[in-house]
């Protein structure tokens, strides 16, 4: 019979960080027979397996895959998830924070998560066994597994590109609510009365298109139109989702009722497809059409006519991430740890 652990429990590096001690105290196990049921699950018996599983699930223990003797000495590797590399809006937020780690003497690991969640579990489940200096994470949803072993691995983590009052630890990013209500007033502003939005089927796309719905209803206007398009956006989903909404009757010309006059996209890029399908229809833009993109890429100030967008300081949310990651990594305190970068709305002919 396995003998009751009665050894104080081991913390990483001070960190707090949950270790096989502790796995092997909530299953009343000794720890090599925790490390046993994980690393040989045929040398143990099957008792002895579903304890040690259940106290994995309920601490968010993930191994340390590691030899044990370098669990001492900083990696100076800093991983960071992203939903694709296919498309531009975060690769300005990857080139700062890579430089600025590099300048620091830290090394960056990039991993691809997708849009959809279902891969960032896995994807954390083997960044956080390699025991990485940090990680910097886009977005604030994640599963409640993620979360719960992200928090027991005592890692420093950055959450990016949202806000939240609830971060895992440390956060750099905006509000996108607050960006939808923007947009909605600003083409308010200018007389635009029957607005559209084409927008990624991503959760943070959809919050910033929620919220500009929403304000729109308080200024008073109908209904806004809404065309979703799969995430990554591109091009050719932007001028789908605007031959969508126009061919369904939002977008008739002659004054109808129904008719769009403007559109508030996820991405530039969906905004230069909106764009092209309105030019290819005949489509006055801004004097039938106003179009109002999110990333502010370098062609939007390059088309014609110049594309209205809205602003994100992708390179300072690098740079701040990695002053969090090395600040904790090299064993300072970070106050605050929260950092609300804005936004701004270039406005440009679109508009």
């Amino acid at each position: 019979m396995n003998e009751p652990v009665s050894a104080p429990v081991r913390r990483r590096r001070g960190s707090g960080a949950i270790t096989l001690h502790d796995v092997a105290r909530l299953a009343g196990v000794a720890p090599i027979t925790a490390s046993r049921a994980l690393n040989t699950p045929d040398r143990v018996s099957e008792e002895v397996r579903t304890k040690v599983q259940d106290a994995v699930s309920r601490t968010g223990y993930v191994p340390n895959r590691l030899a044990g003797g370098l669990a001492s000495t900083r990696s100076r590797l800093v991983a960071a998830v992203v939903p694709t590399i296919a498309g531009p809006v975060f690769l300005q937020t990857v080139h700062s924070l890579t430089e600025a780690l590099a300048e620091r003497g830290y090394q960056l690991m990039l991993g691809q998560a997708g849009y959809t969640g279902t891969r960032e579990d896995a994807l954390l489940d083997a960044i956080i066994g390699r025991r990485p200096d940090g990680i910097v994470l886009t977005g604030i949803v994640h599963s409640a597994t993620g979360r719960r072993r992200l928090l027991a691995s005592g890692i420093p983590v950055v959450e990016t590109w949202d806000l939240t009052a609830t971060p895992i630890d440390m956060l750099v990013g905006f509000s996108h609510s607050e960006v939808g209500q923007a947009v909605a007033a600003l083409l308010h502003a200018k007389g635009r009365r029957r607005l559209a939005a084409v927008a990624g089927n991503d959760e943070r796309a959809q919050r910033r298109v929620a919220a500009y719905a929403a304000a729109a209803r308080r200024l008073g206007l109908p209904e806004v139109r809404l065309a979703s398009v799969p995430a990554p956006t591109t091009l050719k989903s932007g001028r789908e989702a605007l031959a969508r909404l126009l061919d369904s009757g939002a977008g008739r010309e002659g004054g109808s009722e129904g008719q769009i006059d403007a559109v508030f996209c996820s991405s530039d890029l969906l905004a230069l497809g909106v764009l092209t399908e309105a030019r290819a229809r005949g489509l006055a833009v801004p004097g039938q059409l106003a179009i109002v993109g999110f990333g502010d890429q370098d062609f939007a100030a390059d088309v014609e006519p110049a594309l209205t967008t809205v602003r994100i300081d992708g390179g300072r949310i690098g740079r701040q991430a990695a002053h969090f990651i090395v600040e904790r990594a090299e064993g300072r305190a970070v106050e605050p740890r929260v950092v609300d970068i804005g936004f701004s709305i270039v406005e440009r002919a679109s508009t």
